[in-house]
């Protein structure tokens, strides 16, 4: 696996990369890949309704000419301080900061000195800027700003409101772990739930859009393709990371010492989880026994790669698993034995599902039944993978639910719902 671009550079090209480049994150690529590919099928969609006439300009007055004001010059400095704080801090101790990235940008540490040269970098760049633009007479305009140029907004605030979410719901999710070390907990770049960050974006979103008069209900729309699209390609990073997004053992397949999988017979999996006594123990705290530990022997077919029904996750970014003989760095552990790759699984669905909803925006009558297919289909794939994949659970009883599988079903429930029941005045043009 490639829990950096470090790993990524030398096991794609075959290289000597520079160690340097441990601070850029593989799992980050996906999730920056999976934003710009949502937004450019997002602005795709708003154009396309704005067309319609189901979206509208916001009319805003703007005083153009005007020379830079002190806000606006102390703004773009402390934007300069900050960057050049954190960049001049990550040149002198970058082996540090690449363990734990997310860590040192909430962090204090910095350069004070470089912080202040990018200060007054970025405060003469915008003293520039509006002294280019000057005017003798400031004049007032009227603009109209549509909607999908306000696509920075919108993913800017998705993003934040996102990961806020998706941590909040994994602290909950996992709340024995989070007591114990919440801030660290908050502070790693791992240990994100989807729902979380879908539940809170939607809501940050429905305000954004009320605010700027856009309708709500057609600008769910839009968004639903370029979710499914994002979180298919941000699946694809959180496999090649290995970041513990995966499925429940194989017990068809059990690590070599080169690290690659080979053929096993029933039960002798419980042998290689043995041959390391932390990962035993590992698994005992974790589902109380050995007996309990959630696996399924199924060999893959003679037609199909093996990769596709069991993978090891050989320097995983979680270093979770057994070590790796002769492995010197931050990531040298590997799992005694195969999981099912669900990440992979996802990602593979979301885009086919893409493109089933990218096809269906066209033949949509009504506004919301594009968000309510979304939802069922979002729903039903989350629904069915937790049944292959390593989660908490909740004790109700004769149930035993996942977080996961709790809010897919209310989605396909309100899905369903919007199919039925939901009506607009003005129907959607096809």
């Amino acid at each position: 696996m490639y829990p950096d671009f470090h790993y990524l550079i030398e096991g794609i090209f075959g290289i000597d990369a520079p160690e340097w480049l441990s601070i850029f994150k593989t799992f980050g690529l996906f999730v920056a890949l999976g934003f710009l590919a949502g937004a450019y099928v997002l602005v795709k969609d708003l154009k396309r309704k704005e067309q319609q006439g189901l979206l509208q300009p916001e009319y805003v007055t703007v005083e153009v000419g005007k020379p830079a004001s002190a806000n606006e010059l102390l703004f773009a400095s402390l934007i300069g301080f900050f960057l050049g704080y954190k960049i001049g801090g990550f040149a002198g101790s970058w082996q540090e900061v690449s363990i734990n990235p997310m860590g040192y940008i909430l962090s204090l540490q910095g350069s004070v000195m470089i912080g202040v040269v990018g200060a007054i970098i970025m405060g003469y760049l915008k003293y520039a800027e509006k002294k280019k633009e000057q005017l003798p007479e400031p004049q007032q305009k009227k603009i109209a700003i549509y909607p999908h140029q306000r696509i920075t907004e919108f993913v800017v605030a998705a993003m934040i409101a996102g990961i806020l979410g998706a941590k909040i719901f994994n602290a909950f999710e996992t709340w024995d772990e989070f007591i114990k070390n919440p801030v660290e907990n908050l502070l790693s770049s791992s240990g994100l739930t989807f729902y979380g960050g879908l539940i809170s974006a939607a809501i940050v979103i429905y305000f954004y859009a009320k605010k700027h008069n856009i309708a709500p209900q057609h600008l769910a729309d839009s968004f639903a393709p370029a979710l499914m699209l994002s979180y298919g390609i941000g699946r694809l990073g959180c496999h090649f990371a290995g970041d513990g997004d995966w499925g429940i053992f194989n017990s068809a397949y059990i690590t070599q010492l080169d690290t690659t999988l080979r053929d096993a017979a029933p039960g002798e999996f419980i042998k290689a989880i043995h041959a390391d006594l932390n990962y035993m123990g590992q698994m005992v705290r974790e589902f109380g026994s050995m007996d309990k530990i959630p696996h399924a022997y199924q060999p893959a077919p003679s037609w199909l790669p093996d990769w596709i029904f069991a993978m090891n996750y050989p320097y995983n970014v979680n270093n979770e698993g057994m070590p790796i003989m002769g492995c010197v760095g931050q990531y040298c552990s590997v799992l005694p034995v195969g999981v099912f790759p669900t990440a992979l699984y996802e990602a593979f669905t979301c885009t086919i599902l893409f493109f089933v909803l990218w096809k269906l925006r066209h033949k949509m009558k009504h506004a919301l039944h594009l968000s309510g297919v979304y939802l069922i289909m979002n729903g039903l794939e989350r629904f069915f993978i937790e049944k292959i994949r390593v989660n908490s659970t909740y004790d109700w009883g004769f149930i035993h639910p996942t977080q996961a599988e709790i809010i897919s079903a209310l989605l396909v429930l309100l899905g369903i719902a919007l199919l039925v029941f939901y009506r607009d005045k003005k129907k959607a043009a096809v």
